[in-house]
């Protein structure tokens, strides 16, 4: 015949059981979550640092390498071609993110 467990025993039980499954079901994809937010986040620095020095060299090689095209009055264009070229890297960039949104959601955009 089995032992019968105290009252104490059975709530020690119980409590380690709970305190388990807390931590399988919360700790364990929080961790999860954190490495994948952590390897997002530095992709997203290293890709925005990349885009700026991409975007200063094509800024510097309009302003000496163009013969003089932008000199005086026109000094103002390279600035602007490169913002434009920026610009339209994020609406391609949020484009993408609006496309896979919808596709996650069920949605064909």
């Amino acid at each position: 015949m089995a032992k019968q467990k105290t009252i104490s025993e059975i709530a020690t039980e119980l409590f380690e059981l709970l305190k388990a499954y807390a931590s399988q079901e919360t700790i364990g994809p929080l961790k999860t979550l954190g490495a994948y937010l952590g390897w997002g986040a530095g992709g997203s620095l290293l890709m925005a640092l990349g885009l700026f020095f991409l975007a200063l060299s094509g800024l510097r090689a309009l302003q000496t390498e163009t013969d003089g095209t932008f000199d005086g009055s026109w000094s103002w264009a390279p600035y602007f071609i490169v913002a434009v070229v920026l610009a339209g890297v994020i609406v391609l960039a949020v484009r993408r993110i609006i496309k896979a949104q919808s596709k996650e959601h069920g949605k064909i955009a």
